[in-house]
């Protein structure tokens, strides 16, 4: 599931069961949510439609289901809560219930440095293991490890970098342990489960909002230490539906180096707003022949796509390199005057 949807489904439940609770007992749980997760739920309970009896005592079953999960963890740990709810559930129940508080509970492992500033994290850091950073870096926000990593010294920079696009799940004594390193500084602590942190797509959002010397270097670097990750986390920074997101001039500028055979299977992938905004920054003459093309266009397979779509990222980037266009990833740029 896509995990937008997956999101949307569990705001969905939690203002399920809120509704089922009354105006009195919501009242209460409102008092342990953050602002945001108040709104968020505010806004789905608003634009809820009509709910089936069978919908809302399915939820409610889950809910039960995970709170009896969540208090033998709490008793026990994930072991014995498991050991009990396969007893009175089945193997099958429990471990969906495990596995969705493990997942749940990802959020609040280092919960107390989500509104730190990063210039405090990373005084608290800064002398610990590459490993240790990139465990820490992994549940920061994007915009403050972004931060950190640009102020960090070049020659652990690739290190952390590495090691948080390889990371893979965390076992919840070293995230305590970690937790206790910098609770001694910030007096704040949480436990978790076993949950996925980390990756490429996590380090391409940090190196998509460092500056562009910062990222030019440690890609630069990266490629030479190890090829293939540099390319995984390359083809996450900027994909080929995001050509759409350039300017016009750029758009532009990238289709007349574009042949029309690899643009038309590339765009059998694409979304409709993403194949108008390149017809609307076509020459008339290409577009005709796009036109024309595409009336012959059949059966095309999803790997001929995926390969064009590759192939027309790297004009792009080419094109970038050489300074003809400007790739804005979400970086706050300063401006010279």
């Amino acid at each position: 599931m896509n995990p937008r949807n997956r999101k949307s489904e569990t705001m969905r439940k939690a203002a399920t069961v809120v509704l089922s609770l009354g105006i009195e007992n919501a009242s209460q749980v409102f008092k342990y949510l953050h602002e945001d997760e108040i709104e968020m739920l505010t806004v789905e309970i608003a634009t809820m439609q009509a709910l089936s009896a069978e919908t809302v005592e399915a939820t409610m079953d889950e809910f039960y289901g995970l709170c009896l999960a969540q208090t033998f963890i709490t008793e026990g740990g994930i072991d014995y809560a498991k050991a009990v709810l396969e007893k009175s559930m089945g193997a099958s129940v429990a471990t969906n219930l495990i596995d969705k508080i493990t997942k749940s509970l990802q959020v609040k492992a280092f919960d107390f440095i989500y509104k730190a500033d990063p210039k405090q994290l990373l005084i608290l850091i800064q002398n610990e293991h590459p490993q240790t950073i990139a465990l820490i870096l992994s549940y920061c926000t994007t915009e403050q490890s972004s931060a950190i990593l640009s102020e960090l010294p070049r020659e652990i920079q690739i290190d952390v970098v590495e090691r948080i696009a390889t990371m893979d799940s965390t076992s919840p004594e070293v995230v305590k342990d970690i937790e206790r390193l910098i609770e001694r500084k910030m007096s704040m602590s949480e436990t978790v489960g076993y949950t996925v942190i980390g990756g490429t797509k996590y380090i391409a959002e940090v190196l998509n909002s460092v500056d562009r010397g910062t990222e030019k270097y440690i890609m630069e670097e990266l490629s030479k230490n190890d090829p293939k990750l540099s390319e995984e986390i390359r083809n996450c920074m900027f994909v080929f539906e995001d050509i759409a997101m350039l300017e016009p001039m750029y758009i532009q500028r990238f289709l007349q180096d574009v042949n029309t055979s690899d643009l038309l299977i590339a765009l059998k992938g694409a979304a409709k707003d993403v194949v108008e905004k390149f017809y609307e920054n076509m020459s008339l003459r290409m577009k005709e022949t796009m036109e024309e093309e595409a009336k012959y266009l059949r059966g095309v397979r999803l790997s001929d796509v995926e390969e064009k779509q590759r192939k027309l990222v790297a004009v792009v980037r080419q094109l970038e390199e050489s300074g003809e266009i400007y790739i804005s990833r979400g970086r706050k740029d300063e401006i010279i005057v």
